[in-house]
């Protein structure tokens, strides 16, 4: 079960980190414009948005299974029709399905994993699912540093969009055999149901669910809609995985997606736009530049998973936002004046996506999984990862406009605002979810 919920993770990394290493060349064989690139840049992030959205909420009345078979089929689909586009809005209507099947495993793969194993172990076991989206990231440019290499083309873009088709295929496949979360059967009153699936969960068949007596404000409820988000108690749970995620976001896909055009240019790329082999060549630049910084990605997630459930998520989260800011402060020195130093650039970025994956990448996502109670869990965690992704949205299509005004060295520093506030917001409505009975929530 775990291993099959870090799947859409990991392609999330893969297709979204990918797409910013290809984008030059797909610009240059499409002929795009600045709102062309926009476009295809905030494409995916942008039908995450609406997958988190809509798709989460449809976990909550279908049930976590259905949802997470169906994403991974519409993602196979999706990552076809991107590869054979024979225009910009083939490719942009292709890629905004993609990230709808992203979007959708955002709440489901965390309820199926949380809701399924102990408290103690629950922290761990979620970000260790979500750190697939670091190797995603470092396998991308792993992965698009070698087709570089070996291939001249300019198609070489459509082979990185169809390189994944077969493992989402097996990946829907295992998908099928999984049993379904027995919490959200015994919230719908499939009391026999839950019995079954929870025996198949545990490889038992000595599993009975107690008789309880239910005072009145625990039986069941109508179904759950938006407006309960903002009303009440559960106001407080709904800033707080919302807001910093949607902080956190805007710093971490600008940079994320478009650390290979930066890095590239620091290393001195050929400006020559107009030229393949240049083209080919700052791709090649870019893509072994970010490889070095999403090392920090990846120590960055794992420090996570050993401190999530013994420092708790709050001190980590407030901790990963100062960091971040600190990190981009750095690479912002590094870009000032008429000559850019490379080595304090790769630094701040270093230590920036170690800082965001300690904190508030990783913890913003296993806070949204945490906090709401289990009718609303589903469209909680949605809306949470929607409001993120429209941070994302939001830089994806605006950064590239933005960067060549302003330059990095202006950019960078605004961004590190925006992380202190995150740590600001997550201080004033934190709710710590550590060891949280996600039974008796």
């Amino acid at each position: 079960m775990w291993s099959l919920a870090t799947a859409g993770k990991f392609f999330e990394g893969l297709i979204v980190f990918m797409s910013g290493i290809s984008l030059p060349l797909v610009a240059h064989q499409f002929g795009m414009n600045s709102t062309d690139k926009g476009l295809v840049t905030a494409a995916t992030l942008f039908g995450i948005l609406i997958g988190a959205m809509f798709l989460g909420g449809l976990a909550d009345h279908l049930g976590r299974k259905p949802v997470f078979i169906g994403e991974m089929a519409i993602l196979a689909a999706a990552l076809v029709a991107a590869a054979f586009s024979i225009n910009t809005a083939m490719l942009v209507a292709s890629l905004f399905v993609i990230g709808v099947a992203l979007g959708a495993d955002y709440p489901t793969a965390h309820l199926v994993i949380s809701e399924s194993i102990p408290a103690n172990i629950r922290g761990r076991l979620v970000l260790g699912a979500f750190s697939f989206q670091a190797l995603g990231a470092v396998a991308a440019t792993a992965i698009s540093a070698l087709f570089l290499t070996l291939e001249t083309s300019l198609d070489v873009w459509r082979q990185l969009y169809l390189l994944p088709v077969i493992p989402v295929l097996f990946v829907t496949w295992g998908r099928l055999f999984l049993p379904e979360s027995s919490h959200w059967l015994v919230s719908k009153g499939k009391f026999s149901h839950a019995e079954k699936q929870l025996r198949k969960l545990l490889h038992r068949r000595d599993i009975e669910l107690k008789e309880l007596e239910i005072a009145e404000e625990g039986r069941l409820k109508p179904s759950a809609d938006w407006r309960q988000l903002f009303s009440g108690k559960y106001q407080r749970a709904t800033i707080l995985a919302s807001v910093p995620w949607f902080l956190q976001d805007l710093s971490t896909y600008g940079i994320g997606i478009f650390t290979p055009v930066i890095i590239a240019a620091a290393f001195g790329a050929d400006g020559d736009e107009h030229n393949v082999a240049s083209l080919m060549q700052n791709a090649l630049r870019g893509a072994q530049g970010t490889a070095l910084v999403d090392v920090g990605f990846l120590i960055g997630i794992a420090l996570a998973i050993v401190l999530a459930d013994r420092w708790g998520r709050i001190p980590l989260q407030i901790t990963g936002f100062i960091g971040c800011a600190v990190g981009l402060l750095v690479a912002a020195a590094g870009s000032a004046g008429s000559s850019t130093n490379l080595p304090v650039i790769v630094t701040g970025f270093f230590l920036f996506q170690f800082m965001t994956n300690l904190g508030p990448n990783s913890q913003t996502y296993l806070l949204a999984g945490e906090v709401f109670p289990l009718r609303l869990r589903g469209l909680g965690a949605g809306f949470a990862a929607a409001a993120g992704k429209v941070g994302a949205v939001i830089t994806a299509f605006f950064f590239p406009a933005v960067l060549r005004s302003l330059g990095s060295d202006r950019l960078l520093p605004l961004l590190a605002l925006t992380s202190l506030l995150g740590a600001l917001i997550t201080w004033l409505y934190r709710i710590e979810t550590r060891g949280m009975d996600m039974e008796k929530h």
